[in-house]
């Protein structure tokens, strides 16, 4: 990697894209936790006013009249718990492909919401991204992991 330079000057640019994705997942989870999502109907009613926007028979309609509006709640816990543990093992490289995978489920749950806006096909290719590339083993703690549990697939 020393002698290629860029090679190097890709891998520095990958990492510094893992940090900005993991402070977007750090910064959504310390909004929905300051803003009160965890203890409030906030979700439900971010919910109900996006059903009200799409067009009626729509996939995402039908995802949240079914799904996301009824389970408000439990999916604003899910979605913010899910927020830290992605942004924490990003930024500290500990299991980053399975919360590469993670982070791009969480994505297309998004989409499938109606919350699709051009910030989402970035994410997602990203997402897949990291799941392919070793960044975490260019940078962060699953190098160390794997070495001491070859056999884990938290850390390869």
């Amino acid at each position: 990697m020393k002698q290629n330079l860029f090679k190097r000057a890709g891998i520095i640019l990958f990492i510094a894209g893992r940090y900005l994705f993991a402070a977007f997942f750090l910064y959504g989870f310390w909004h929905k936790l300051v803003k009160g999502w965890l203890w409030s109907d906030l979700m439900q009613a971010f919910f109900t006013k996006r059903f009200a926007e799409l067009p009626p028979g729509s996939f995402q309609a039908s995802y949240l009249e079914h799904f996301a509006i009824p389970l408000a709640f439990p999916i604003a816990w899910i979605v913010t718990v899910a927020e830290l543990v992605i942004g924490l093992s990003l930024f500290f490289g500990v299991a980053v492909r399975v919360n590469a995978a993670l982070a791009l489920f969480l994505v297309l749950n998004f989409a499938a919401g109606g919350y699709y806006n051009l910030t989402l096909p970035p994410f997602m290719l990203f997402s897949v991204l990291m799941m392919l590339l070793p960044s975490s083993h260019w940078f962060g703690f699953d190098k160390q992991l794997h070495h001491k549990y070859p056999d884990s697939i938290w850390f390869k």
